[in-house]
């Protein structure tokens, strides 16, 4: 990891490569191969006696899935980055290569309900303990961690949006000798570098922003050479969730365009929460932006938030009324996107899942894109309208 918290680099978004073998051209290759042969027999058992580091199967290293790898990686201040065919894919291999049977792990609440469902399901079979705090309740996380394994955190957290302080509960983990790990797929590096926050692991959907047009499925991990080692050892090849190259190949081009993405899903997003805090209709918005300054080590926002109805408005016929927002889930790309709480809390989960995702059935997740603040809103203003005199 760099040394200091350096302020979000621009230049760490060019992708360096060969270029006498790119012809010399702007945009990077796609190494679209499946295996790499040897030149003689003992190019081949330096390699597998580890002497040599060169690619030789594309399930464990491809030379553009290293070129995303490593543009991450200066993205974060890592020192290192690997990465999966989809965000669980890399929140997977992170935790199960860090907890054995009997282990603990601490997690803030509402964290992404996969997530929540992967604690819930194979990890419990694996007889490993996962317990909830209110991540801004310091006191409360302090009691919970002494003897956990892990630490699993979200800043803000999903559709809740509760923003807690970083830094500070990365130090009480470290304090007490517990790896920490932070989904930072909202915010991105362009607004939240957990690593420079004392964070151990910073995982993505790189699906979401990092990718940013909709058209790949993608996870990443990013944190030191010894931890990212040792994920690269004890999961990485066992559970095949390899990212593809022509998958990195979109990532790489999505990134190159990240800030200024991020900026006008910021600028959006804030116009939209705003007048919806406003509006008569809406009981409450969950947007980190509204109300109390940002926490520290959080610098920007994204387009992503919920909101919560009052009673009197249907929000069957306020999804169906939308026509610019799309009812789909996922987000992070050009496109609008409405999710109703309701429809969240269908899918089978343990029996207090909705208090542990902290999810209104009068809510609505909203993903802001880039069609135009004034075109949206009149979309959110009509469908409102229609469904309170629905």
């Amino acid at each position: 990891m760099s040394d200091g918290q350096d302020s979000f680099d621009e230049a760490s978004l060019t992708v360096a490569h060969d270029a006498a073998n790119a012809f010399e051209a702007v945009v990077p290759p796609i190494v679209q191969t499946s295996l790499f042969t040897f030149s003689d027999y003992d190019e081949m058992l330096a390699t597998y006696r580890g002497e040599k580091v060169r690619p030789t199967y594309t399930r464990g290293l491809n030379p553009t899935v290293r070129m995303f790898e490593e543009m991450l990686a200066k993205l974060e201040g890592a020192e290192d980055a690997l990465g999966f065919a989809s965000g669980m894919a890399a929140i997977s291999s992170a935790v199960l290569s860090f907890v054995e049977p009997g282990d603990r792990i601490v997690a803030v609440r509402h964290v992404y309900p996969d997530a929540f469902r992967l604690f819930g399901t194979v990890l419990k079979r694996m007889r490993v303990e996962v317990v909830y705090v209110d991540g801004r309740d310091e006191e409360a996380v302090t009691r919970a961690l002494p003897g956990a394994k892990l630490f699993y955190m979200e800043s803000p957290t999903s559709w809740v949006m509760e923003t807690h302080d970083v830094g500070a509960l990365a130090a009480l983990a470290r304090r007490a000798g517990v790896l920490s790990i932070i989904d930072n797929s909202w915010a991105s590096p362009v607004f939240q570098r957990p690593l420079f926050l004392g964070v151990d692991l910073v995982v993505h959907s790189a699906s979401k922003y990092l990718g940013g047009h909709s058209d790949v499925v993608a996870g990443v991990v990013a944190g030191s050479k010894e931890l990212i080692g040792r994920i690269r050892a004890e999961t990485y090849p066992y559970l095949g969730g390899k990212l593809s190259p022509f998958d990195a190949w979109l990532l790489i081009r999505g990134m190159r365009t990240l800030p200024v993405r991020m900026r006008a899903h910021q600028e959006a997003g804030m116009a939209i929460a705003t007048r919806l805090q406003a509006h008569p209709m809406v009981e409450e918005v969950c947007h980190p932006g509204l109300g109390n300054r940002l926490p520290a080590g959080l610098a920007g926002t994204s387009g992503l938030f919920s909101f919560i109805f009052h009673d009197g408005v249907d929000v069957r016929a306020f999804v169906d009324r939308l026509r610019l927002f799309k009812l789909g889930v996922s987000w992070g790309g050009h496109e609008s996107l409405v999710v109703p709480g309701e429809v969240v809390l269908q899918q089978k989960a343990e029996p207090n899942s909705a208090v542990a995702f902290g999810i209104s059935p009068r809510s609505v997740r909203l993903h802001v894109g880039l069609e135009g603040a004034e075109a949206l809103w009149r979309d959110l203003e009509a469908a409102i309208a229609a469904a309170s005199s629905a």
